[in-house]
């Protein structure tokens, strides 16, 4: 449990200095910053229900801070995107496509494929993620806005 507190605490701290490097204002860098924890430790708890299998874990911790991204955008009055690309970070398959990329310099054709179909089903999950819920909401606000 302390490790999962470590781990959800430090992608708060890296989507702090991101949206620092991202030039993110004043109190949208906090959160900002507490969406990268909640996606990542969302991404640890869903190890329970799906502990041999990572994209469902992936599309859960997607869907839910795309969820916190457009509450945040319509309570503090900014893009999603200033929220969803920062809180995404901790979530981003980088290890992935590096790993792919070693197994083609090591000429190892069957594990970079493997990888590499690995790494964009991560991918795909994570748009999948944000187009549903983003399709969610913009008609739940056409439907409030034709009443």
């Amino acid at each position: 449990m302390n490790e999962i507190i470590y781990q959800s605490l430090m992608s708060f701290f890296a989507c702090v200095c991101f949206s620092v490097v991202f030039q993110v204002k004043g109190k949208h860098i906090f959160f900002a910053g507490f969406g990268g924890l909640i996606s990542w430790l969302i991404y640890l708890l869903a190890a329970t229900p799906f502990p041999d299998s990572d994209i469902p874990r992936y599309f859960i911790a997607t869907v839910i801070i795309t969820i916190y991204s457009e509450i945040c955008a319509r309570v503090l009055r900014s893009p999603v995107t200033v929220f969803l690309a920062i809180s995404l970070l901790p979530l981003v398959p980088g290890n992935g496509i590096y790993q792919t990329m070693v197994y083609c310099i090591k000429g190892d054709s069957v594990m970079a494929l493997r990888q590499c179909i690995f790494t964009v089903g991560i991918a795909g999950a994570l748009a999948i993620g944000i187009v549903v819920v983003s399709s969610i909401v913009q008609l739940i606000l056409r439907y409030n806005h034709m009443k």
